[in-house]
């Protein structure tokens, strides 16, 4: 069922510097409908269990402090063949190798500042959005 949807985070330097709507702008010019979105504020605790899948590593506190450090921007979005679609559309983590044309080349700072987050499967897209969402906020789910 999720092959069509996606799941993304504006981080908080983007929102930050004002970058959401140009942002906003790239997905929509690609082609790609906004089932659900809103902006909040992770609490440690959120950021911690979002990227559980990272404990243990090096940069695990660093990213946890940045995601909390500001609003955010989450989103599900659907397009054909979406999470692919997506993350061609958002380009390289590393905003130094992401094509030009790209959201992250366009307003990543670094690495950990890349500026956007998308889903790297299906199944991770799926767990992503009932993360933060619940169906009833979702347009256009079945």
């Amino acid at each position: 069922m999720f092959n069509d949807y996606t799941f993304s985070i504006i981080k908080p330097n983007s929102v930050r510097t004002g970058k959401t709507g140009p942002i906003l702008a790239m997905i929509n010019e690609a082609g790609f409908q906004i089932a659900a979105m809103k902006m909040i504020r992770l609490t440690k605790d959120q950021a911690e269990s979002f990227y559980d899948i990272h404990k243990g590593k090096p940069f695990f506190n660093d990213l946890i402090d940045f995601m909390t450090s500001g609003p955010v921007v989450v989103m599900i979005l659907k397009h054909d063949n979406a999470v692919e679609s997506f993350r061609h559309l958002i380009g390289s983590t590393d905003p130094a190798k992401a094509e030009e044309g790209t959201i992250r080349h366009e307003f990543a700072v670094n690495v950990q500042m890349n500026a956007i987050h998308g889903s790297d499967s299906p199944e991770n897209a799926d767990r992503e959005s009932h993360f933060f969402f619940s169906r009833v906020e979702v347009f256009g789910m079945e």
